[in-house]
This record gives structure tokens, C-alpha cells and sequence, in this order.
């Protein structure tokens, strides 16, 4: 068990070891996007799998999905393993987080406390009746896309998938829920049974998937996304970047009304954070929120204000992965903030003597302040 409190949650390395050490595993379990192993006596492991985790077992091919984070090529256990055993027929099994958003933990009954215990039906081990699911659809009144992200309506659907589904089903992702017809309900029941059991199918091997799903073409970039020659379009719904198809998802009755007097925003920007169906954790996010936003009683030079600083990626920012349970954060309100400094950060700070030029900042890195 590694030394990694933020992972590891609430035990420390030897009571975790000491504590599963000679135990059997009956089975393993998973409901939405958490597994646990249940043992032959409680407690039992539970892995909340975050951005990137995923298990790994020695000598067998890892994932063919694309974001898989380790490759067969490294060191077994990797540097990123956080829960690793041998078992007794020598079999070796490794839990690793490269981004350490997961979450490790030692439960007597996993399904009775958070998060498990929060997360509704899962979308293939506990699918809803189509009648259970139009009768849920009509009491929410928020758009589509977001309420198939939220764990807690159904567990198990992520960002890529979600989209993949409202696109089977000619859905448009801003579509509110309530407002569904009892025909697109059944679509939509239907398409997410289909897409989820085809990726168990095909093992996640992505490149088995059907030719006619959007997946395949969500990643590229605007302009140049296509789906059986019908281009892909980029939004934000609930914070998540979304691709949906215009000339098949349309909206209609009284979205479709509100969207013809709202002035459309900027489209076709895709967010590096959401690469091809990577999901952003929610504390990443509120993360580069806090980052955006000056310090309380800072105020901007002069000449400093006219330009942010650029964000600096972590190693691993491209190494997203659609297994965060919470919605992607809206940077919205922290660019605001940013813009309004602009203006403040062209006046001098103080009184200059007409004879005296301000000498120009801009340009020059801020001294004090580390990128």
C-alpha cells in the first residue's frame, strides 16, 4: 500500500495491509465507477477510480482505450501503484494512479457509505424499465447532457458516452429532460444499453467500435469533425465540452424558441482539458479557477494588468482520462475576474511629475511571482 495520504483515504499502509493480508477474494464488485473486492470478511477494498486510475494485472495486455496510463514497456509494479498484492497461485494485481485523484479505501460495507452509497441505478447492472426512466426524465427540469453526468440520477456514464448516446438518439445535449417526447425517452433508453455493452464487448478496444459513432471524430478539431459526412459541432453543457451533430440533434417546443433569442456564444473551442472525452475533476478545476483570480488586497501593477500570465500544464495534463464522477468546473466567473484587472492594471499606481516616463512592463517577467 503506498504512502500517499491523498489517495490512500483514512487508513494507514500497515492497518490497510495488516487487514486483507491471508483473506480470500469471493468477488469482485462495481457499481457506477467505483469496484471493490469483496472478501471472504469485511472490511474490503474499494477503489474510487477518479481521472486515472485502473487495475492492472502482470502479464496481461492492458487496455487497448486510449488513455490507458501505463504501458506494458514499464516497470511492474509501476511508480504509480497504490495498492499492489500477490496472490496465492501468483497472480499479481496492481491498483495505479498516475494523476492521484483516486481514492483507496478500507470498508467494512462499501455500499452503505459515500460514494456508492449516493450513486443511483447503474446504467448496465441495474438498467431502469423504459417507463422507469421516462417517468424519472420528466420530473427534471435541467438540460439532458448534464443529467446523464450526474451520478447520482444514474450511475456509470461519462462524458463520452453521454454524448455518444444523445447522438445515437438524435438528442440535442441542451434539451431539457422534462421536455422529452415518450419516443425519444425509448431512443435514448435503447442507445444507452447499446453503446455501454458494446465498449464491455469489445473489451474498451476502441478501435472496435461501430464506424458510425461519434467517438471516432470527437477528438479532432472544429471545422474538421465529421460523422457519416455530417459535421460535429462543439458546446458546453454543464460545463462539460460536448460534440454533438446540428443537422440530426435539434432542439425543439420552448428550447428551441429560447435558443432563437439568445445570442449564440463562441463555438468550436474546444478545452485542452477535455480531450476526446477526458473528464475534468472537480478539484482540478476549482484548482485553475483559484488560479485565475487575483489575491485578496492584491492589486495589479502598472502594465501588468494587460495581460494574464499564460497557465503552466502539469506533466500530465494531457493525460485525461473520463472517470471523474463530479461535472468539469466553468472557468467563466474566473476569466471575468481576469478581465476586469485589465483595465485597472493601465493606470499608473502612483503620480508621476510630467517630466518623469513610466518605463513600459510589459514584456518583463513580474518579480516575486513564479509561472
Amino acid at each position: 500500500i503506498a504512502d500517499d495520504t491523498k489517495v490512500i483515504d483514512g487508513i494507514s499502509p500497515s492497518d490497510f495491509q495488516n487487514s486483507v493480508l491471508g483473506k480470500t477474494i469471493v468477488s469482485a464488485r462495481r457499481k457506477g465507477k467505483n469496484l471493490w473486492l469483496e472478501l471472504d470478511s469485511p472490511p474490503f477494498p474499494s477503489f474510487q477510480f477518479g481521472m486515472a486510475g485502473a487495475i492492472y494485472i502482470k502479464g496481461v495486455a492492458v487496455t487497448k482505450y486510449k488513455r490507458s496510463a501505463v504501458k506494458d514497456s514499464e516497470e511492474w509494479p509501476s511508480k504509480y501503484s497504490k495498492f499492489f498484492v500477490e496472490l496465492d497461485d501468483g497472480l499479481e494485481v496492481s491498483f495505479t494512479d498516475k494523476r492521484r485523484f483516486a481514492k483507496v479505501r478500507l470498508l467494512a460495507n462499501p455500499t452503505s457509505v459515500r460514494p456508492i452509497s449516493e450513486l443511483g441505478p447503474d446504467a448496465l447492472l441495474e438498467p431502469m424499465t423504459v417507463e422507469e426512466f421516462a417517468e424519472n426524465l420528466a420530473k427534471k427540469k435541467i438540460t439532458i447532457k448534464p443529467l446523464l453526468l450526474d451520478q447520482s440520477f444514474i450511475s456509470g456514464i461519462g462524458n463520452w458516452i453521454a454524448d455518444e448516446v444523445l447522438y445515437q438518439a438524435r438528442i440535442h445535449p441542451l434539451q431539457t429532460a422534462s421536455s422529452l417526447s415518450k419516443e425519444q425517452c425509448e431512443a435514448l433508453h435503447t442507445s444507452i444499453k447499446e453503446v455501454i455493452e458494446k465498449a464491455v464487448e469489445v473489451d474498451a478496444d476502441s478501435s472496435q467500435f461501430p464506424s458510425n459513432w461519434i467517438f471516432h471524430d470527437r477528438e479532432k478539431k472544429p471545422g474538421k469533425a465529421f460523422v457519416d459526412g455530417k459535421k460535429i459541432d462543439f458546446i458546453t453543457a454543464g460545463g462539460r465540452t460536448t460534440a454533438y451533430v446540428p443537422e440530426l440533434q435539434k432542439l425543439s417546443g420552448k428550447d428551441a424558441e429560447k435558443a432563437a433569442k439568445v445570442r449564440p456564444g463562441k463555438r468550436g473551442v474546444k478545452s485542452k482539458e477535455d480531450d476526446g472525452g477526458g473528464e475534468v475533476d472537480e478539484q482540478e478545476s476549482e484548482k485553475e479557477d483559484e488560479s485565475a483570480k487575483p489575491k485578496k488586497g492584491q492589486k495589479p501593477r502598472d502594465g501588468r494588468g494587460k495581460k494574464p500570465a499564460p497557465k503552466t500544464k502539469t506533466e500530465e495534463s494531457d493525460e485525461e482520462d473520463d472517470d471523474a464522477d463530479a461535472d468539469g468546473g466553468d472557468d467563466s466567473e474566473a476569466e471575468e475576474k481576469v478581465v476586469k484587472t485589465r483595465g485597472r492594471g493601465r493606470k499608473p499606481a502612483v503620480k508621476r511629475k510630467p517630466e518623469e516616463k513610466p518605463t513600459s512592463q510589459v514584456g518583463k517577467k513580474p518579480k516575486g511571482r513564479k509561472s
